[in-house]
Parts: structure tokens; sequence; C-alpha cells
């Protein structure tokens, strides 16, 4: 099982479209995947037109003994399931409670994919601490560079392993100089950014009036081919 998760503190920047795209391609591939929806404002689970079945059961995951497979709930799209709603109390070690409940779903699925909320809290370190590659959308700009420097700077004070901290670039407009300069520049400084950038268009805004990942109605327009590309890139990684 390969645990993926889309995370940064600046809202705005195609996180949860990515995630969304993402996870679909990989269920589309034949893997079973799962996309848990942590962000507050649930907008994976708006794009897949589900509803929260779950209510106060996020407390009930931490302090009592539950499968978590009866809060996962299918999509419309074959092997994709999606689950929402988790809290963590502020308890010593809560790390290794959110890490057994992925194990948990170790045998269940190929992929897991967490849509996470943008901010650096004890959930988030939860993530960080238990996923495979933490993913990074930044649009191409100086104030979304230092958010990454930040980022960056948490996972060496916290000691996580940078390597799995991976920035891509997302609503790119190359007709614009400095988005190409700073793409440029920013990746020449870190090599670990993916070469694959997605490009800005509204097609990936009407996600939202479709409720649909956007490779299922605009499957060949530029956008839909940049996240298949991503998604191939991501892949070989490991």
């Amino acid at each position: 099982m390969k645990i993926i998760a889309l995370y940064n503190m600046k809202g705005g920047v195609g996180k949860t479209a990515s995630c969304v795209n993402l996870a679909y391609l990989s269920a589309l591939e034949g893997e079973i995947t799962l996309l848990w929806d942590l962000d507050p404002q649930g907008a994976a689970t708006y794009y897949f037109n589900q509803k929260a079945k779950l209510k106060g059961g996020a407390k009930r995951l931490v302090h009592k003994k539950t499968n978590l497979n009866q809060f996962v709930q299918p999509t419309p799209y074959d092997r994709l399931d999606i689950k929402m709603d988790f809290l963590l109390d502020d308890k010593k070690k809560s790390e290794l409670q959110f890490k057994k409940m992925l194990k948990d779903l170790k045998h269940d699925y190929n992929y897991i994919f967490i849509d996470c909320p943008p901010i650096l809290s004890l959930l988030a370190e939860n993530i960080f601490h238990a996923a495979d590659l933490v993913l990074f959308p930044m649009i191409p700009t100086t104030l979304s560079e230092r958010v990454f420097q930040q980022v960056e700077k948490y996972f060496c004070r916290k000691k996580f392993d940078t390597d799995k901290l991976v920035p891509f670039y997302s609503m790119v407009d190359v007709r614009k100089k400095l988005h190409k300069e700073t793409m440029y520049q920013f990746s020449s400084e870190h090599k670990q950014t993916m070469a694959t950038s997605i490009p800005s268009s509204s097609l990936v805004e009407r996600m939202g009036v479709h409720q649909a990942p956007l490779l299922t109605f605009s499957q060949r327009s530029k956008p839909a081919q940049a996240y298949k590309m991503l998604w191939k890139e991501l892949k070989q990684i490991g």
C-alpha cells in the first residue's frame, strides 16, 4: 500500500483538484484506491458528489476499537472509495493511532490519497509521519516558494524525511514570463521538483459544476493530459 498526501498551507493552489484526479487515475488503471478527505471544506467529497454520513464518528475512531472500513463510502467510479471526517486528540504518541488506522487498510487498498487540511497541526504531523510521499502543489510565485521553505524547515525541525516532500507546479500560465522564470529557478535549486506541471484552466474549476474528476468530462484537454503525465511520473518515484 502506498500513501500519498497532498498538502499546502496556502489555499487555492490546486491541492484538492490534484488529489481527486490522481486518485481517479489510480483507480482507472486498476488500482484499488481510497481518497481520504481530511480538508474541513470537504471539497474532494463534493467533487465525488458524496455526503458525509458519519456524525461524531471521528472521536469514535480514536477512542474506540472500530473497523475503519465501515466509515468508507464507494464513489461512482470502480475501485475508488472515499472516506471523510477525522480528528485526533492531543494524546502522547497519537501518531501511532493514525498509523495503525492506515495499517488496518493495508490489505484493502493499493493506494491511499490524503487531501490534507491547509494547516500545520497535530493531524498534519501524523500525516507527514505516515505518508510515503507528501506532494506539495505550488503556484509559480515567490509567496508559494516561501510557504514551501517554511514546510521544509518544519520537516527538518520535526525530523521528518525531507526526501518525501515533493513539490510540483500547479495553475501555471506559460504565457507569463515570471511563471517560467520562477519555475526554472526553483526547480534548479530543488531537484526533487516534479517535471510535470498542471496548467491553469477554467476546465479544472468546472470540476465543481460537474462534481466529477476532470478526466471524466474533458479527457483530451491540456490539464487532463498533464494530470496523466503527473500520475505517470509519480509512479516512477516508487
